[in-house]
């Protein structure tokens, strides 16, 4: 074959740096937004915290259609709240949300500049800087008390400055108080710990071991009662030989319960109370009795000094009642998680004035790095309100009545209704949360396959599971519900529902087997 030369139409798509970015922040949680924000204020100069004493201008359409004359730069460029002080959609009008993948990179210029906007006002326009005011109205939040909460670790290093120990014995307590979990376990055995110290050594090691066993037992003298144990069963004994030593409970029973705990465990979750009579040689009485008394026990010792900071959820969407009976639900953004952010004015007005200087068109590539990081977190809430207020609409019943009102919805019922694609609405509705008046859920929380039912309708995943849940609550203890009578009375209700799926349902609710429910 000769060669030669062709031409060849073709289309593709590419994912720049700037939709990567949108996409990513787009699937954030709250916490994970926020700091990936102060990674972006700590890299990029030109790009600051706004000021609380600035004007709550809505950044919306009506000033994204006008130029922006020269006193608007004087607006900070933040994602805003509106003027009555709660967020609310700015772009949902003009701009398609799903654009992280369908916006269009700036053209640049030789010199680094931008040609796409002529106007600095309309991408969140410079603004000088102003001092940030923080006066604190003296009343602590969950994170303060969070901060304040002493841990485990130092509850036991304060306990431990109190015993008259040698060197040698206070390091070796201070360090298996540093190998406790969160729980309060001392997972790793103390020969592997020794050995660790030792480097091979066998001498030492055997002086280690001897060493950690006493401040082993030292350690499980110090409150919370049961903690430095290896595992469960030693927990409880633990517990349960201080109440013997207290004198709070029965001698016989306390007997019989550490009699259980040396059994497997397994027979106690199972509450199998013949098997246990005849390991413990206890009548059935006080065979019940002992295991009544194991289960008011602690089997996380350091529960109560667990981060509750870590584990709070603040919610992204807010939905209160509106309008006349509370029938109607307004939603909003949630202004503490908005971020006010804006391109720093002296920079800016620096960069423009220094045209042709050394390094210019670097660094007139991070200013546009900060306006599309702008601009990249102001879509991301819209997007996000404009999925909760389209779920909202389709879940008003569920608002209204509770779970067994919850209706069938699927992450392509959104995205048909939006335009946008089911990934997005994936990555939306991920790790973020509504505060409603039925409580905060997940967004994902609302989305659930439906089940046929005999008009030739569908049931939400949800409500079954709350009816479930409701015949449970309703049943004679004597005599449980089996999995089979669950699944008939739902379709008596109309649902048609396999014994598996009740079965899959109820271990989703941790709602015990049939014998247990009896046993329990």
């Amino acid at each position: 074959m000769k060669p030669g030369l062709s031409l060849r139409v073709s289309q593709h798509l590419a994912l720049t740096p700037q939709l990567q970015q949108s996409i990513r922040l787009l699937q954030l949680s709250t916490q994970e937004l926020s700091q990936e924000i102060e990674q972006m204020l700590d890299e990029n100069p030109f790009l600051e915290r706004g000021s609380e004493e600035a004007p709550r201008e809505e950044f919306g359409l009506a000033q994204a259609d006008t130029p922006a004359q020269p006193d608007d730069a004087a607006a900070e460029v933040a994602i805003y709240s509106g003027a009555d002080g709660v967020g609310t959609s700015s772009l949902e009008a003009k701009n398609d949300v799903e654009s992280p993948v369908g916006q269009e990179e700036p053209d640049w210029g030789g010199d680094g500049t931008t040609e796409m906007v002529p106007d600095d006002g309309e991408w969140g326009g410079e603004a000088p800087a102003r001092t940030r005011n923080n006066d604190s109205d003296g009343e602590a939040d969950a994170a303060d008390l969070a901060h304040g909460h002493e841990s485990l670790t130092d509850f036991l290093h304060r306990q431990a400055l109190s015993l008259r120990l040698s060197d040698v014995d206070c390091a070796a307590l201070r360090f298996l108080i540093e190998s406790l979990n969160d729980d309060g376990y001392l997972e790793d055995p103390i020969e592997e710990l020794a050995a660790g110290l030792a480097g091979g050594d066998l001498e030492e090691t055997e002086e280690l071991v001897h060493r950690f066993t006493v401040a082993l037992r030292l350690l499980q003298s110090l409150e919370p009662t049961g903690v430095g144990a290896r595992n469960l069963a030693e927990c409880l004994a633990l517990q349960l030989q201080a109440l013997q030593h207290d004198g709070e409970a029965p001698a016989e029973t306390l007997q019989t319960a550490l009699c259980i705990c040396q059994q497997p465990l397994e027979l106690l979750a199972r509450r199998d109370v013949r098997r246990l009579m005849q390991a413990c040689g206890a009548s059935e009485e006080r065979t019940r009795a002992a295991m009544a008394l194991i289960a008011r026990l602690e089997p996380r010792p350091g529960r109560r000094f667990a981060n509750v900071e870590r584990n709070a959820i603040v919610p992204d969407v807010l939905v209160t009642r509106s309008g006349r009976g509370g029938l109607q639900f307004s939603v909003q953004l949630n202004p503490d998680v908005m971020p006010r952010l804006r391109v720093h004015d002296i920079y800016a007005s620096a960069l423009r004035g220094g045209r042709g200087g050394e390094g210019h068109q670097a660094l007139q590539q991070r200013l546009q790095e900060a306006r599309w990081f702008i601009k990249n977190i102001q879509q991301r809430f819209d997007t996000i309100l404009r999925v909760s207020r389209a779920i909202v609409e389709r879940q008003k019943n569920f608002f209204v009545h509770g779970e067994l009102a919850m209706r069938p919805l699927v992450l392509r019922d959104i995205a048909d209704e939006l335009g946008l694609h089911e990934s997005t609405i994936s990555r939306v509705t991920t790790a973020k949360y509504m505060a409603t008046p039925q409580g905060t859920y997940e967004l994902k929380y609302f989305f659930g396959s439906g089940l046929g039912t005999d008009t030739g309708g569908n049931a939400s995943s949800t409500a079954v599971r709350a009816l479930i849940k409701q015949f449970v609550a309703a049943e004679n203890p004597a005599k449980p519900l089996s999995d089979s009578q669950l699944a008939e009375m739902l379709k008596e209700q109309g649902i048609e529902c396999a014994r598996r799926t009740v079965a899959k349902y109820r271990e989703a609710l941790k709602i015990p087997t049939t014998n247990l429910r009896k046993a329990l």
